[in-house]
Order: C-alpha cells, then sequence, then structure tokens
C-alpha cells in the first residue's frame, strides 16, 4: 500500500474523532484500554464505541458498525480478531474515516494466510482512502492534545508529561518500555508512535510527519528494518532539513542479531554497514545502547542548541576524574584546548595547587570558596575556545547547603554563556536535578556517559553546512539512460571497456590499449620512451599477480614482447580454463597512496559507495567507510577522513600529503555515476584508486564492472 510521500497523516495523529471498532466495557480487554484512558487523561474530541451487542460502553452511546455513523470521523480504533478487521473496515463508507488503527495480530507476522489477510485489510482501506497504523501494533499517543489510541498499560502506570520528543517505534514492546523510560528520566514526548507490521504507514512515514509537527523539535526511532530505503532517505533528509535531530536504534547489527529481527518482525535488517552509512550521511544519531538511546534524547531534549564544535572544556574538583573523562573525549574525537596563559595563571594564583589545563582541576577548594565555579569558568570561556563544558563535582551535588552555589551558579552560566552547552556530572537528588535542567543544564552521575552524550552531539552543527545531494531513487528504480557520449551498456565489461566507461563517466582513469597479440602491444608502446605495465584481461582472472598476469617497469619493444609471451604462458599454465581478451598495456603510474573505491547495490537502499586505503587496510583490518549515492564533496571528505588510515593519506614519516579534494571529487563522480545507472550494474570496483600527491590528482588503474543480470 504505497502513498504520496507527502500525504499528510494530521488527521491520524490529531483526530477530532475517534471510532472504536470492538469496544468493551470489560476491564483489560483491549477494547476497553483506549476508551479509558482517553475518558481518564482528558481527550477533547467525541468518543464513538462500535459494539453490535451494546447500547452504551463506559457512559457513552454505542452503535453497531462504521456505517452506522452519523458522521465522519479521523479515526477509527480496530480491536477486533484479525478474522472480523476486513469485514469490519468494508462497512465504512469512501471518505467517511480518514485512519485506522489496528491492534489487532494474526496478520503478516503469522505467515502466508495472514499476509494474505493483511493485503485484503489494505485493499479496503485503499479504496475508502484509509491510513492504516499497523496491524499487530500498540498503536499511538498524542500527549498534548490527549489521545491515547493504545491498549498499551505503560500509560494505566502514569502518564509523560508533554513535551518535544517525538517516539516512533517499529516495536510495541519496546515502545511501551520506552515510554515508561521517558516517564522514568522525566523527559516530556509530544507524540508516540507504534507501527506494528507497517502494511501502509512506516517509521519513515511517523518521521516524516514529526519534522512537520510544531510541537516535535527531537525525534526518537527504534528500527528493526526497512523496506523502503528511498522513503526513509527522504524521511532523514526531511528532519535534516527543518532542523530536527533524529536519534535511532536500530538493531540487527551482526548476523544473529538480524536473523533475530526477522524472526520476528518479518521485516529486512539490511546490511549494518549500510545502515550506519545512511545515519552518517543525513546527520542521524545512532545510539548502540538503551542507555545511550536515552542519553542522546535527554541531551538533544534539554540543550535547545547543540555544540557548535568540538572543542570541550573539562571542569573539575577530582584530578583523577577528569584522567577519565579527558580519555573518553579523547575516544569521542573530541578536542581538549587548554584556556589561555593569563586565565590558568589566575587560577594558580587563586588556588596554587590547582591544575589550569584542561581539564581544569579546582580540587576541594570549590566546595569552600563559593565564587570560584563561576570564576574559573568565566576565565575558560572568555576568549571563544569551547563549543561545551563538562564538569564534575562528586559528591558535593548532595549537599544542600553547597545547593544555592550550585543553582547560582547554573543560572550565571546560562545568562552569560548561553551559547556554551553545559553538562554536570554529580549526585544530584532527584527535585534538583530537575532543577538544573529546567535552566538547560545536563546532569549525569557518571561522567564517562556525560562526555560520551557530548561526543556524539557535538558533530550535528556541522550537518547544516553540508552540502546536500539527496536525490534518493524512486523506490521501484528505473533503468536511467546513459551520457550521451557514454560507451554502449553490455552484458559483461573487460577491464579496458570499465575503464572506458568510468572515464566517460568523470572519473580519473589511466589510459590504457587492449592488445590481442604481441604486435598490438608492441604497437601501443610505439614512440613511448616511459616504462609500461601489461596485466593479462580475463573475465575469469580476478588476481592476476596469483597466475603471472603481471608485468611491471617495462621499457622498449624487446621488453614488453618477452613479456606478452611470458603473460599468456603463465596464465595458460594456471588458469587453462580461463577465456582471454588480451593484454592490458598501459604507463607505469607514479608513486601515490593505493586506495580502493567501489559500488555495492543495496537491495534496499541502491547503490552504496565503499572507500578504504589498498591492500591489507581493506582485505585484513576491512578499514573502509560508506555513503548512500549519490553524494557531493562533503560527503565524500567525511567518509575519507572516517577511515583509520586518513593519516597516511595526510603524509606520514615524511611522505607528501595526498590530493584529497581531487579524491573526493572522484568519489563523488562514482556516487552519480552509480546512481544514474542504479537498475544497470550490480557491482563497481576500483582497485586500486592511486591517491597522488596534493594537486596531482589520482588516478584509476583497475577497475572490474558488473551488470545487474549477470550471473552471481
Amino acid at each position: 500500500m504505497t502513498h504520496a510521500p507527502d500525504s499528510s497523516l494530521s488527521r491520524l495523529f490529531d483526530p477530532q474523532g475517534i471510532a472504536i471498532v470492538g469496544a468493551s466495557a470489560t476491564p483489560g480487554k483491549i477494547g476497553a484500554m483506549p476508551i479509558s484512558l482517553l475518558l481518564q487523561h482528558g481527550y477533547g474530541g467525541r468518543i464513538i464505541p462500535v459494539n453490535p451487542r451494546a447500547d452504551t460502553i463506559a457512559g457513552l452511546p454505542a452503535v453497531p458498525g462504521l456505517d452506522t455513523l452519523d458522521a465522519d470521523v479521523d479515526l477509527a480504533i480496530l480491536a477486533v480478531p484479525a478474522a472480523h478487521a476486513a469485514q469490519a473496515l468494508e462497512r465504512a463508507r469512501p471518505g467517511q474515516v480518514g485512519a485506522a488503527v489496528v491492534f489487532t495480530s494474526g496478520f503478516s507476522e503469522t505467515g502466508a494466510q495472514g499476509a494474505a489477510e493483511q493485503d485484503r485489510l489494505c485493499a479496503i482501506a485503499r479504496e475508502r482512502g484509509i491510513r492504516l497504523l499497523g496491524p499487530n501494533c500498540l498503536g499511538f499517543m498524542n500527549v498534548r492534545r490527549n489521545v491515547y489510541a493504545t491498549f498499551s498499560p505503560a500509560p494505566a502506570n502514569g502518564i509523560v508529561a508533554a513535551g518535544g520528543i517525538g517516539m516512533v517505534s517499529q516495536s510495541g514492546a519496546f515502545g511501551a518500555y520506552a515510554y515508561s523510560m521517558a516517564r522514568e528520566r522525566g523527559l516530556g514526548l509530544s507524540h508516540w508512535i507504534s507501527t506494528g507490521n507497517e502494511a501502509d504507514i512506516d517509521v519513515a512515514d511517523c518521521i516524516e510527519w514529526l519534522t512537520r509537527d510544531a510541537d516535535t523539535r527531537v525525534i526518537m526511532a527504534y528500527m528493526e528494518g526497512c523496506r523502503d530505503g528511498a522513503k526513509l532517505r527522504r524521511a532523514l533528509a526531511a528532519a535534516r532539513a527543518a532542523g530536527k535531530p533524529v536519534v535511532i536504534t536500530k538493531i540487527g547489527r551482526t548476523q544473529a542479531g538480524a536473523q533475530a529481527a526477522a524472526s520476528h518482525t518479518a521485516a529486512l535488517a539490511g546490511d549494518d554497514a549500510v545502515y550506519d552509512a545512511l545515519f552518517r550521511q543525513y546527520g542521524a544519531l545512532r545510539a548502540r545502547t538503551i542507555e545511550e538511546f536515552f542519553n542522546l534524547g535527554y541531551a538533544l531534549d534539554t540543550w535547545k542548541r547543540p555544540p557548535q564544535g568540538r572543542r570541550l572544556g573539562i571542569f573539575t574538583i577530582s584530578g583523577g576524574v577528569g584522567a577519565l573523562m579527558a580519555d573518553e573525549a579523547a575516544d569521542t574525537g573530541l578536542a581538549l584546548p587548554e584556556p589561555a596563559a593569563d586565565a590558568q595563571a589566575r587560577l594558580l594564583q587563586r588556588v596554587p595547587f590547582a591544575s589550569g589545563r584542561n581539564p581544569v582541576d579546582v580540587t576541594g577548594q570549590a566546595v569552600s570558596e563559593p565564587g570560584l565555579l563561576l570564576a574559573t569558568a568565566d576565565d575558560m570561556l572568555a576568549d571563544g575556545r569551547y563549543d561545551a563544558l563538562a564538569m564534575f563535582l562528586a559528591a558535593a551535588g548532595s549537599s544542600e547547603a553547597l545547593w544555592p552555589t550550585f543553582e547560582a551558579f547554573a543560572r550565571q552560566m546560562q545568562a552569560r554563556h548561553p551559547d556554551v552547552p553545559l553538562a554536570i556530572s554529580a549526585l544530584f537528588p532527584p527535585a534538583r536535578r530537575r532543577e538544573l535542567e529546567q535552566l538547560g543544564c545536563l546532569v549525569f552521575p557518571d561522567p564517562s556517559a556525560a562526555v560520551r552524550t557530548i561526543g556524539a552531539v557535538a558533530g550535528l552543527a556541522a550537518q547544516a553546512g553540508r552540502d546536500g545531494i539527496d536525490e534518493a531513487p524512486a523506490s521501484a528504480p528505473t533503468p536511467a539512460s546513459a551520457p550521451a557520449d557514454a560507451p554502449p551498456l553490455q552484458d559483461a565489461y573487460n577491464e579496458v571497456q570499465a575503464m572506458a566507461l568510468l572515464r566517460q563517466a568523470g572519473l580519473p582513469a589511466s589510459p590504457c590499449t587492449l592488445a590481442s597479440d604481441s604486435d598490438a602491444a608492441v604497437r601501443a608502446v610505439a614512440g613511448n620512451d616511459m616504462p609500461v605495465v601489461l596485466k593479462v584481461v580475463s573475465p575469469d582472472i580476478t588476481h592476476k599477480s596469483d597466475v603471472g598476469g603481471v608485468k611491471l617497469n617495462l621499457r622498449g619493444e624487446d621488453a614488453v614482447r618477452r613479456a606478452y609471451a611470458d603473460i599468456m604462458a603463465n596464465v595458460r599454465q594456471h588458469r587453462p580454463d580461463a577465456r582471454i581478451d588480451g593484454v592490458l598495456v598501459a604507463p607505469m603510474a607514479p608513486k601515490g597512496v593505493e586506495c580502493i573505491a567501489g559500488v555495492h547495490g543495496d537491495p534496499v537502499f541502491g547503490p552504496v559507495v565503499m572507500f578504504g586505503l589498498g591492500g591489507v587496510f581493506v582485505e585484513v583490518l576491512k578499514d573502509v567507510s560508506f555513503r548512500l549515492a549519490p553524494f557531493g564533496r562533503d560527503d565524500a571528505l567525511a567518509m575519507i577522513r572516517e577511515i583509520k588510515g586518513y593519516a597516511l593519506l595526510q603524509g606520514a614519516r615524511g611522505a607528501p600529503a595526498c590530493d584529497i579534494d581531487a579524491l573526493a571529487d572522484a568519489l563523488a563522480a562514482l556516487s552519480r555515476f552509480a546512481h544514474a545507472h542504479r537498475a544497470d550494474f550490480r557491482s563497481v570496483e576500483i582497485n586500486p584508486l592511486l591517491a597522488l600527491p596534493e594537486g596531482q590528482g589520482v588516478v584509476a588503474l583497475d577497475a572490474v564492472v558488473i551488470r545487474e543480470d549477470r550471473p552471481a
């Protein structure tokens, strides 16, 4: 069931009238819970119980079916067995019901018969213009409007405060847990949504709708899989454009986890590296644990403006804990610049046994000298060298006698340095912690968690300036026409043809010639006194060196002729069955750093571009990064910097720095080629892609292109 990506879900999530099909007055039944919650929490719209065996339920007039409603309703809740759900919805007139929430299980999650019943339900909804949430879901809550279209017991045990976090989960059980955790952590929610089987509305639809919701500032999502990668990309792009951060927990990071996800929801877990690339590309923060999920949501909700860079000031009363926090900062990529020299001097003048470097340790003197905290923080922040400040106060936070000092400090920091987010680590009582949070401070009992959270959110500001090529392919990719000067598409490409194809696509590829015999190889080097390389060209040989199929540093006709003969003899000896197109003749490449770039066709997200250093870095260490095609230079530069071997490209041990800008341009060009031909090629690999010294560019030395219809 598909709808345009901009279809409004406002009738669903902000309904003015709700019909509950299968309504019940019996406590504990799923048809009783939403009526009870709606009445208990003061929903202001019309509530219509639908039950053919009752005249009134919970004091409300009941009707026997949707066809007997006296007016249109925005929302129908289906709390009837799966076998009756389609029949109940079928009684609605076209246009009468805006949306339906289907609590019932027993659909696609149970097998083929359930999937067929789900398809029937979707067809009826489509005919009547009804959007579906579910089936097999816990429903949703609009906290600000007191809409409790759910049978979850979580709100019955206490409701969350209204706030700026929109929460959406594919799993009802996790969603209910997350609701309870939000209540315990004091997080305010705008919406809580459970999507279940996602027969129509999925997590991506909800994220995109929340980006347009005025009550939502932060989006938190729990995912088990994705069927429509293009839609999810559009949703994350919309969130980035709206300036609304997204925190995602995506399970299935390991093979065992992926199998568990598939067996639980029949959703596609996908390739985890691709999800990582997706989230990085669109600035979504991926939480690896439940604690991190809530820490990130908490930080983004409390700090209305996250750190604008990665420079952290650490301010502590314990040198040992300061060192621990510094270690965490290094692990998360945060910089720790020292305070200005005069600021350090002033601190040491006041407290000679303090440490004025970063971490700044004022020792326990801060407890006995109330003005020391603010004076030191003012000195640290006076010249704008920090993007965030993390503070450790140990057990002093539990002292009621010191509370006025800490409260005054937080108020003054907010007034004097509103653009520098503050996180305080201390053991504050819950009421005191909430007061500090209302002043815009994060409060953590664990200083390591505080620093990790700062490190995670500190990269969001950089997303605002990205080049933002967000051309996601249509949900069902269609063939794209090739550039006018590109070689015609064919069933298979040898290396020479593959290099020509990439060259026409704008990638810098080494000039090369295919020689079918030794005379042709000699003609290819005629008049050239530069060294050349000869490599066997065969669709059956991937590792040419392993079969003696490569000869390097050849000069002169005799050397080329002998090399050609040797290559043919070696290949016939090691691979007598191999098809041989001939031998590639190309100039020897200059010195540079060997990299690898490739494209893989992901079944959900389409072409994904990989980058890494060549040799052991990719084969053994798997030091690679990914981005979804297409993308621009900013994303290309980001994926280059992500690899652990980036220092080698910058120039290590006296080696010249590589032309990183040219490397980024080549990756961006490869991504555009991959996107334009997303229906044509299963994979592309350039290995090596040679990064030359700065200002000299890059050059592709070898390429393999595999058509989509080629057998695996």
